[in-house]
């Protein structure tokens, strides 16, 4: 870890000088410029003070939060096709989420897999083509710009009973694709 560089990086964010964060810790500007360039090292109590006077802590300051990924694009998609179906799991390793999207394909005359009854429920968006929703002895056909949304306590799957493909945008919380 380059605490020097840590240490200049929170003095910007309070928007101080060096000469501002000696006169608040009683040090000199000197030594706030060595540190910062790591010519020197602080003791523990010095270290205390300056980040004390920088709104932080030692736990903090040691801590090595790993920044969580918040945006995807095609390169981190997964992607399985197979008989007529293409599936998109468009965020990596959600399986470990609270929800899993992923985008579907469906060809004229396929049909998803069933999937058994499970905790959760389950949510779907028509982005285009017509599918139709089984969900348990009842059937639902869902066209494009439309959505479906149930508890998944019935056997449940898609079918493209259309001409053209079908993509829909699905998501099931927890995860189970």
């Amino acid at each position: 870890m380059d605490i020097g560089e840590k240490i200049k990086l929170l003095r910007y964010r309070c928007g101080l000088t060096q000469e501002e964060l000696a006169d608040r810790c009683e040090l000199t500007k000197g030594y706030i410029s060595q540190l910062e360039n790591d010519v020197t090292s602080p003791s523990i109590a010095t270290l205390m003070d300056i980040l004390a006077a920088l709104g932080s802590d030692l736990k903090q300051f040691f801590s090595e939060e790993v920044e969580e990924q918040a945006v995807f694009s095609s390169g981190d998609y997964f992607v399985k096709k197979n008989s007529g179906q293409t599936i998109v799991w468009l965020v990596p390793n959600s399986q470990k989420n609270e929800m899993e999207p992923i985008l579907t394909e469906l060809k004229p005359g396929v049909a998803t897999m069933q999937d058994m009854p499970h905790e959760g429920e389950e949510f779907g968006y028509v982005l285009s083509g017509e599918v139709r929703l089984h969900l348990g002895k009842k059937t639902y056909d869902v066209p494009k710009g439309s959505s479906f949304y149930f508890t998944a306590s019935k056997i449940h799957y898609l079918t493209n009973e259309g001409k053209t493909t079908a993509k829909v945008l699905w998501v099931s919380a927890p995860p189970t694709f």
